[in-house]
């Protein structure tokens, strides 16, 4: 079976210097594709390349900046000079900024409008919309593509203090389905990927102290988590290269796949 061959394809993946980007980059790599490798941090880019070719597969970083729509036109125009035509596009920028987080010391009527903005135009114009406006009509033109939008579990329901990061991560979806309508006679799917709880560098303050036990909102967090625990980021990589082939999932746009070991599903 040849479902989750990727060789052939390019993917860019927008945030892949993250530690679930990179992950996801990693994935697409050991799939076939060529990865291009994309974001702000050289140093952390290249590792992730390095990690790649290690493995045996193929990826270059390139410099972007996913605020910038003029950065990530010119990062386009050197992944096309450099591995060829895009075919794959992985939205994994974004993440939670304490300036807009509910606390004891900051009641949601006190977060500032335009903190409130910064964060909510990286998860959504940064996270999803510029990237999609720059990737999304060539592989229109071409009437090939897979694009792969990063959620959350607060776009289904919003967690309680992370107010700002809940909305925009909820407006990612709706216009992952607005594209999926928009694009599918054109030949291009568009997705979203919802992951549960993945320590990280954007969560890991809120959900661990600094001797490294859990704090009460993990405690809080696993014990509404089916499975019990968080995830890994390596536990991403089956949906994305899934949901990034044709062979796999050429039926599919429009959707939402959650790995979330189950926390959506929890009621009482």
């Amino acid at each position: 079976m040849k479902l989750f061959d990727l060789g052939g394809e390019v993917a860019v993946v927008i945030g892949a210097t993250g530690v679930l980007g990179g992950a996801l980059a990693e994935g697409l790599a050991q799939a076939g594709a060529k990865v291009a490798v994309l974001g702000r941090n050289r140093e952390r880019g290249e590792a992730c390349v390095k990690k790649i070719a290690d493995a045996g597969g193929i990826a270059q970083f390139f410099t972007a900046d996913a605020m910038s729509k003029e950065s990530l036109a010119q990062a386009h125009r050197e992944v096309e000079a450099s591995l060829g035509a895009t075919t794959i596009l992985v939205n994994a920028a974004g993440g939670n900024d304490p300036k807009v987080t509910v606390t004891a010391d900051r009641a949601f009527e006190q977060i500032a409008a335009d903190d409130w903005r910064a964060n909510f135009d990286l998860n959504l114009v940064g996270g999803a919309l510029l990237p999609c406006q720059e990737f999304g009509p060539a592989m229109a033109k071409r009437e090939k593509g897979s694009i792969i939008n990063i959620a959350s579990v607060s776009a289904h329901l919003p967690l309680s203090r992370v107010i700002a990061y809940s909305a925009a991560k909820a407006a990612v979806l709706n216009l992952t389905q607005f594209l999926a309508r928009e694009w599918a006679p054109r030949g291009v799917r568009v997705n979203s990927i919802t992951p549960g709880f993945f320590p990280a560098e954007q969560n890991r303050r809120l959900l661990f102290n600094d001797d490294g036990s859990p704090t009460p909102r993990a405690q809080s967090i696993l014990g509404h988590t089916p499975m019990g625990r968080f995830g890994q980021a390596q536990e991403l990589i089956g949906a994305v290269v899934f949901l990034a082939s044709s062979a796999a999932s050429g039926f599919v746009t429009g959707t939402d796949l959650r790995v979330d070991g189950g926390f959506l599903s929890q009621t009482i």
